[in-house]
């Protein structure tokens, strides 16, 4: 099975067309559609069914697709640290981040490090709930920031802490829910999550912290804007990293919420899997992140 057949077959699933994956490859297309057809003959199954608006995997080809797509980034991964290691500091850096790394952190990162490091591509994804950790797990993102989840079993990442952060019940000004002052208050209250499910997210945890059963999800969001819009229209509350929520841009239509119980409180770390940690992109990243954290911590 050869390389070249593999990302030809990535390259189709992603843009849909033949045509347009022998482009991205610089091949011909007749090229490109003879390397697939040798990975069927060699699996004995149709990768793809074919129309008039391009192409589609089968279930063979989505498994294949898959597999192939977790190899050819390992791969560029490996290539990159091996160049690495060898003073070149080229290659592709990928976070996600939270919304308040992306506000307070990742600038002052991204200035630093990018004047040291030029040639390093970074891209950065926000992630309104990184504790399912999923993409740093299979390897799309190469550094996670955001609070530390529980549970994660000992050695399978590795963990810097960055800084202290607190998460504070929000409602929109002049709602009914802003003048709540317990949550046992809020128990029936509309809020919004942005856990992957019902049953998941900061809320839950503050909750449970004080012995109470979590609250109703009102709505699962996983942008800010939703989030935001979402709580300034009234009839929601929620829970918000406090910088965001005195930011002037926030604190105009919302309020936090004076909860006995006070804030949820969390420490924010830069996560990465044990082999992306030996790159010396991450290991530098990292390093930066850790110098901007202190930076804001001695603002404040």
């Amino acid at each position: 099975m050869k390389l070249l057949a593999l990302r030809a077959l990535v390259a189709a699933v992603e843009l849909g067309s033949l045509r347009n994956a022998a482009r991205h490859l610089g091949l011909s297309q007749p090229a490109l559609t003879k390397a697939i057809r040798e990975l069927e003959r060699e699996l004995g199954a149709s990768l793809f069914t074919r129309s008039r608006t391009g192409v589609s995997p089968t279930a063979q080809g989505r498994v294949l697709f898959e597999h192939a797509r977790t190899a050819d980034r390992e791969l560029n991964a490996a290539i990159d640290q091996i160049r690495q290691l060898g003073g070149e500091m080229v290659g592709d850096l990928s976070v996600g981040a939270v919304p308040l790394a992306v506000m307070m952190l990742i600038p002052e990162t991204l200035r630093t490090f990018s004047r040291e490091f030029p040639q390093i591509r970074l891209r950065v994804n926000e992630e309104l709930y990184i504790e399912q950790l999923s993409r740093l797990r299979k390897g799309e993102v190469d550094v996670a920031i955001g609070p530390l989840p529980a549970g994660i079993p000992s050695g399978e990442l590795v963990v810097e802490p960055l800084m202290p952060i607190s998460m504070v019940v929000v409602a929109a000004k002049g709602s009914p829910l802003a003048r709540a002052r317990s949550l046992s208050e809020l128990a029936h209250a509309r809020w919004v999550f942005t856990g992957p499910t019902a049953d998941a997210g900061y809320a839950s945890h503050l909750f449970a912290q004080h012995g109470l059963p979590p609250p109703t999800a009102g709505a699962l969001v996983n942008s800010t804007l939703s989030l935001l819009s979402l709580i300034c229209g009234g009839e929601f509350v929620g829970l918000m990293p406090q910088p965001i929520a005195l930011h002037p841009l926030a604190a105009e239509f919302m309020v936090t919420v004076p909860v006995r119980e006070g804030p949820l409180v969390a420490t924010l770390v830069a996560m990465s899997r044990p082999q992306s940690a030996l790159s010396p992109a991450v290991r530098h990243f990292v390093a930066h992140l850790g110098r901007a954290a202190q930076h804001f911590s001695k603002a404040g």
